[in-house]
């Protein structure tokens, strides 16, 4: 019996496409590993394994056993502290790579420039280098151990665990350059003897490393702004609660607050924890949680959430949870996740990153037994240039950022905008829906229906027809039966207690009501047990047809009445329907309804096809039937009973006002409950897809049109040969070309 579990373990050392393509490989081939995902962005693995075969102490070791750093995550550490230290350490970085860089391209324009201002004779004889190369040597071997320490010792790691990457390729350029250019200024007389002036390429190789550590601070700049709308949330972390304990305010540390204890907010501040009015009302603008930029009224018995800002008025709150189990927490928990899981498009960056490293440098060699095969030791110093060239031009990196930039841009964006998307994998299908199937109650409807009508049959009064189904529903957690309770609770002095309640989904409630068995339900529930419902039909018919739900209510095997419960549409319903369909969308709308009840819905919603009277599991055959017949289809619903229809689909999309379990089941969670958010998702997963594919192909055009320039292809045509140093300016541009179009997924406005 297998014991699953996941765990999210932090990398270091990883610098490019195939560092990250190497540890997955190493996960995912290591025994009671059922599934890993390395992200590049985050410098995370997330590994679902065996507990009964291995352990995460030894996913760590075989992390380490790759040449990449690992570490046990601290349970201690919530989701707030996580994101804070990578923030930090991002920074960090960044400030690092741009002080060494600007130091190193200092250095390099002195070399460079020097020989210009004051050329440097050489011996009479050729023999003995100038004394200003050997300063130079040693200008450009303290540069090297210093500014590009990381590049050699994480080469040096590669090549000791049988791999290479991204540092392969720079320190084997910079090295053969600097080698070259040591021997060149050590031994000049052996150039001399055989006719080739000697030559050095010290501010290469100084140029070189500058360059590339100007483009890793700016892809590492970039890479902090990819997850600005993560940093947002966290900022938005409360530290301080006013809290009246033993009859007085005190202000405390947020984590001395304690669950029951009485919040006070007062206007303009932040509300602390997540919690529940108590007294007062005011206007709550959740637009951080929900995308809603209108303030929400709150009353007493309203929720409230940690982070939200109270607009007018002041109110006590009941705290009701705290720490990592509040709704800002899951959500900044949540939104990591997801920016930590590959689209399937990455797989193809993968591929290539297996082979990409060995191949360059299988093609710089070939480089230079060309130059040398056709021009002799005469082109060895272009044969030289030529292959460095095509070490320094070669960019795994940008294929590596490609898509997880993208992913991350995305789901931060989708946040901004109310949508939760769990991860690359739900934002790369999502752009792939061609069908629509929506709920009823709760999705199309606001999902809060209230009684309009009682009709009763002779011998019942309206009052008793309400109290029975009242006291059966009062378990209950469907819209409907709420709002009976809520009815009863409005008109009636008291309610009875009920027993041996029993909820049959899509059918109705049974229960125990002053001892006799009560229905409240469907004409199918009660027909089941002998009762005819035809005295009220034609009643109902009419409820149906006018847009309410018919329920009927038997007692001791009794017919009593029906009720009508009406649930009106969703004032953005039709319009997010109307959306839909411009984009090329079929719209579907499935419901355990009466069919005419469920027809003037989707009359006034704009849906055109309908299908109701369904349990749960024929919600989940109809979407099925769908997808065997060549659709991807998206599933949106709120309730208990629409979470296997979610989880059938090709994309769950949960209503974030719905139950704990349909947002589980989701693969994209609404956070408020407005049909558009379906458009947007969709939209804004097209739009990353497309992003994703620019990524990729310029990722590839680059390295295929650039390594062959490097190499020289241009040069018996247009005597064109590319300097080192520009190749690795244009090596470090190309990922942060990636990024920056990544990037402009912020600005992307449904």
């Amino acid at each position: 019996m297998s014991h699953d579990t996941s765990i999210t373990i932090p990398v270091s050392g990883m610098t490019c496409a195939a560092c990250q393509a190497r540890v997955q490989r190493v996960l995912e081939r290591s025994e009671g590993v059922e599934t890993a995902s390395v992200n590049l962005m985050t410098n995370a693995a997330q590994v679902t394994f065996d507990e009964s075969v291995t352990s995460a102490e030894a996913l760590v070791e075989t992390i380490r056993a790759t040449g990449y750093g690992a570490e046990l995550p601290s349970p201690a550490r919530t989701a707030f502290d996580e994101q804070e230290a990578q923030d930090t350490a991002r920074t960090n970085e960044f400030l690092e790579l741009r002080n060494k860089a600007a130091v190193t391209f200092v250095i390099g324009l002195v070399v460079m420039l020097a020989p210009m201002v004051a050329p440097i004779p050489m011996s009479a004889s050729g023999a003995s280098a100038p004394a200003a190369w050997w300063l130079m040597l040693i200008v450009t071997a303290g540069v090297m151990l210093w500014a590009g320490r990381d590049f050699y010792v994480r080469a040096w790691k590669a090549i000791r665990h049988g791999s290479a990457d991204m540092n392969t390729l720079i320190s084997v350029g910079t090295g053969a350059a600097f080698v070259f250019s040591a021997f060149a200024t050590v031994s000049p007389g052996t150039f001399s003897r055989n006719g080739v002036a000697p030559q050095v390429y010290y501010e290469a190789v100084i140029l070189i490393i500058a360059f590339i550590l100007a483009g890793r601070a700016l892809e590492a700049r970039a890479k902090r702004q990819t997850t600005l709308a993560l940093r947002r949330l966290v900022d938005l972390k409360p530290t301080r609660a006013r809290v009246v304990r033993d009859g007085s305010e005190q202000e405390l540390p947020i984590e001395a607050v304690r669950r029951g204890d009485l919040v006070v907010v007062r206007p303009g501040e932040r509300v602390p924890v997540d919690g529940q009015v108590a007294e007062g009302t005011s206007a709550v603008d959740e637009s951080m949680l929900t995308g809603e930029s209108m303030p929400v009224s709150k009353a007493p018995g309203d929720r409230v959430f940690g982070g939200t800002v109270n607009r007018t008025g002041a109110f006590h709150a009941t705290a009701t949870t705290l720490g990592e189990d509040s709704a800002l927490a899951r959500i900044v928990k949540l939104m990591r996740e997801a920016q930590g899981t590959r689209a399937p498009i990455q797989h193809l960056a993968d591929r290539v990153s297996a082979v990409f490293v060995p191949v360059v440098i299988g093609i710089a060699l070939l480089t230079a037994v060309v130059w040398l095969s056709v021009g002799g030791t005469s082109h060895i110093v272009q044969a030289i240039s030529a292959s460095v060239a095509v070490l320094i031009i070669a960019c795994p990196c940008a294929m590596g950022l490609a898509v997880p930039t993208a992913v991350m841009v995305a789901t931060g964006k989708g946040a901004e905008l109310g949508l939760l998307i769990k991860g690359g994998e739900a934002l790369e299908r999502a752009g792939k829906v061609d069908t629509v199937v929506l709920d009823k109650t709760g999705t199309v409807t606001a999902g809060r229906p209230v009684v309009v009508d009682v009709i009763t049959v002779d011998g019942f009064t309206q009052d008793e027809v309400l109290a029975s189904a009242a006291s059966a529903e009062r378990l209950s957690e469907h819209p409907i039966g709420k709002a009976i309770v809520q009815r009863a609770a409005e008109q009636l002095s008291r309610v009875t207690a009920s027993s041996e309640f029993l909820s049959e989904t899509g059918r109705g409630v049974r229960a125990r009501v002053d001892g006799k068995l009560t229905l409240v339900g469907g004409a199918s529930l009660l027909e089941g047990e002998g009762i005819s419902v035809a005295p009220l039909a034609t009643a109902a018919a009419q409820m149906a047809g006018e847009g309410k739900s018919p329920v009927y209510v038997a007692s001791a095997l009794r017919l009593m009445g029906v009720i009508g419960v009406a649930d009106q549409i969703r004032e953005t319903s039709a319009s997010a329907v109307e959306r839909m369909r411009r984009a090329g969308l079929s719209v579907v709308m499935l419901t355990g309804d009466d069919a005419r009840t469920a027809g003037s819905i989707a009359r006034q919603a704009g849906i055109s096809e309908v299908t109701a009277g369904l349990l749960p599991e024929g919600k989940t055959r109809e979407i099925v039937r769908r997808q065997q017949a060549g659709h991807v289809v998206a599933m949106v619903g709120d309730g208990i009973n629409d979470a296997p229809a979610l989880a059938q689909a090709d994309i769950g999309i949960a209503v974030g006002s719905g139950t704990d379990i349909a947002i589980e089941a989701s693969d994209v969670t609404l956070m408020r409950p407005d049909l558009r958010g379906v458009a947007d998702a969709i939209a804004l997963s097209r739009r990353t897809m497309r992003t994703m594919r620019e990524n990729l192909f310029w990722a590839f055009v680059y390295n295929v049109i650039g390594i062959p320039i490097a190499a020289g292809v241009l040069y018996p045509r247009f005597g064109l040969l590319l300097n080192p140093i520009v190749a690795s300016a244009a090596m470090a541009l190309s990922s942060v070309s990636v990024v920056s179009n990544s990037l402009r997924l912020r600005r992307w406005v449904p």
